[in-house]
């Protein structure tokens, strides 16, 4: 790929010595973090992120298990180029694949129905809904402009073996959207998490996993993950969850 030359871009710290490019176009947030630790893999697994903007997901998986083989797809051009970058720097070419595509279209690009684990941090609104951005990269990473809910969930089953695992975030508003769709394309939602900013403000987020061709009902309930503690600061919980990238970020 090309150089990018579109807008200025600069290192951030993930911990574990792994580091990103980010832009003001294609960065990470809270969700992203916490969608990572909620799908996190362990031992060897094959992996796909839908989605991927910057690679934030897959540099963050592989922070602490290399024995990952994951396939990261975008439909930008200029945020593969990104992602790119940033596996490169951390030399991590063995583990992550940058794949510039739609996801709505991966046959013959990936292997359907061999993967054990899929996630995906969507676009939060629906399209047509909100004030649209005007800024094109933004626009595509808020409204569901380039997918639906559907197209992500049927790309998900497509891709997984049987029992494959979809992990997925959201906000409250959307969790029966996000159900009706995984059941509608055979994944059977099993692990739900609510977030909290702090204990007297409502749900900000949801954190789904569903299991492809699952036995239907029988879902488990997390107890909520709080942002903050009673003093503004994050919980020891969050701290855990950021672990060294915090550390690191601190002391950048």
């Amino acid at each position: 790929m090309n150089d990018i030359n579109i807008e200025a871009i600069h290192l951030e710290p993930l911990g574990n010595g792994i580091k990103i490019y980010v832009s003001d176009s294609y960065h990470f947030s809270t969700d992203t973090i916490l969608l990572a630790d909620f799908s996190k893999p362990t031992g060897r697994k094959k992996c796909v992120e839908l989605g991927t903007g910057c690679g934030t997901i897959p540099l963050l998986w592989c922070r602490q298990n290399k024995n990952l083989d994951i396939s990261a797809i975008e439909i930008q051009e200029n945020a593969c180029k990104l992602a790119l970058k940033s596996v490169e720097l951390n030399k991590l070419e063995n583990n992550i694949k940058i794949i510039n595509a739609d996801l709505k279209d991966l046959k013959g690009i990936l292997p359907f129905g061999s993967f054990d684990i899929v996630a995906c941090n969507p676009p939060y609104k629906i399209g047509g809904g909100g004030i649209i951005n005007p800024e094109n990269a933004k626009q595509i990473a808020r409204h569901e402009t380039e997918c639906t809910l559907d197209d992500i969930c049927r790309t998900a089953s497509n891709l997984l073996q049987f029992g494959g695992k979809f992990c997925i975030c959201q906000r409250p508003e959307r969790l029966a959207d996000v159900m009706e769709s995984m059941r509608k394309f055979s994944i059977e939602p099993k692990r739900l998490r609510l977030v909290q900013q702090r204990i007297n403000k409502s749900p900000k987020l949801f954190l789904l996993e569903g299991r492809r061709g699952g036995k239907r009902g029988f879902l488990s309930i997390e107890p909520t993950l709080f942002i903050e503690d009673e003093n503004g600061k994050f919980s020891d919980e969050m701290m855990k969850i950021y672990g060294s990238y915090k550390e690191d970020y601190d002391n950048a």
